[in-house]
């Protein structure tokens, strides 16, 4: 007997012939009792849902992922379905994460990515993907918008995977945003640290010289102090409110099965006063979430997390420190904080597909009536 490639058999089934390749198969006592297809199949193109155990499955033996793939992290999405895009040819497979949320008052979809980096994933390099397993992605995956009823898609592409505009090129448009700051950890340490520039070694040595030390935490209490920082931080940054994650979030986040979520906090006097989450997961660590306490801003607590977090990672043996963008691009002060750790930049951009153009227009013409802005804003009726 065999199992099929990405077949699934429930707990204590006993599988007395053949699983053919995508089924979910249960049973006992000998017999097969039920099939059960969780996933949408389209010849070698599926749809899996967010509790399927073979989305790690899939992202697992992608040639390059990050957390923001995993399965795990798109638990965390609790209002809206979360499901991944799969392709197949050959051996192969391009597989594309998604977030698919109602559009208010119609009967119409529309699909974004999680909160950061995401994109697709392949176990061959972009770079290398035959044009006719593209087309057939696409093609694949526009059926399924369609079926849907899915308006428009959206997604931001992970800076670091390079060649991922290819399978775009003839589907929607790619844009780019900003660009994003790394650390690039298969330097010698010494060459990390030398490349920071002089305000941030300045920086650095002047939070030691206060007091200030780091340590990596794992304390309940922390992290309930944590969020409170990273709350007033966006208060005072004026955020948009998607940035104002539930606690619920933190601490789902922390707690994730299938990549390592770390809190680093930064103390003086007996006192929290700033910290950072970072994930790491296939060798990059990423900068996810921080803070700092309004009145110690000048000791710049968060430039020495960063520092003892780049440490960590290069004992983790990751490649990346991977710390983000800015707000609004280059020239904006978040950006100038991030670039004071290297100049290894890459570039941060979106995919954009408008699935149903009638329909689209028909709800910008509903939201804004003869009053369209000049805006970049994508839905623009999400506006």
């Amino acid at each position: 007997m065999t199992v099929g490639k990405w077949a699934v058999a429930g707990a204590g089934a006993v599988i007395i012939r053949d699983v053919p390749d995508f089924d979910s198969i249960v049973g006992n006592l000998g017999r097969v009792i039920k099939v059960v297809k969780k996933t949408h199949c389209m010849s070698k193109f599926l749809v899996i849902d967010v509790d399927d155990s073979r989305w790690n499955d899939i992202v697992f033996n992608a040639l390059q992922y990050d957390f923001y793939h995993t399965q795990s992290y798109h638990l965390l999405e609790k209002e809206n379905e979360a499901v991944l895009f799969v392709y197949f040819f050959d051996d192969n497979f391009i597989a594309m994460p998604f977030v698919i949320r109602s559009i208010p008052d119609s009967d119409l979809q529309d699909c974004t990515s999680v909160y950061g980096y995401c994109g697709p994933v392949s176990n061959i390099k972009f770079i290398d993907l035959p044009s006719e397993a593209i087309k057939q992605f696409n093609k694949r995956l526009n059926s399924f918008f369609m079926e849907r009823k899915i308006v428009s898609s959206f997604s931001r592409l992970h800076p670091i995977f390079p060649f991922q505009e290819r399978l775009f090129k003839d589907s929607g448009e790619v844009l780019p945003i900003n660009k994003t700051v790394a650390i690039n950890l298969n330097q010698p340490a010494e060459l990390q640290r030398h490349n920071y520039n002089k305000t941030t070694k300045l920086h650095i040595n002047r939070a030691l010289k206060n007091g200030i030390f780091i340590r990596k935490s794992s304390n309940f209490e922390d992290l309930e102090r944590f969020i409170a920082i990273y709350y007033k931080n966006m208060q005072r940054v004026n955020a948009n409110p998607g940035y104002y994650f539930k606690p619920n979030y933190f601490r789902n986040l922390i707690n994730a099965t299938d990549f390592n979520s770390v809190l680093f906090v930064a103390e003086k006097d007996g006192e929290i006063i700033a910290g950072g989450i970072f994930t790491i997961c296939n060798r990059i660590m990423q900068y996810h979430l921080g803070g700092t306490k309004d009145e110690m801003l000048k000791f710049s607590p968060l430039k020495l997390v960063i520092d003892s977090a780049r440490i960590y990672a290069n004992e983790m043996g990751c490649s990346y420190c991977h710390l983000g963008g800015g707000y609004r691009g280059e020239d904006d002060s978040l950006f100038q904080f991030k670039s004071g750790f290297s100049k290894d930049f890459y570039d941060f951009k979106v995919w954009r597909k408008i699935v149903n153009t009638q329909a689209y227009n028909e709800l910008v013409a509903r939201k804004f009536e003869d009053k369209i802005p000049n805006t970049d804003y994508f839905p623009l009726y999400r506006l």
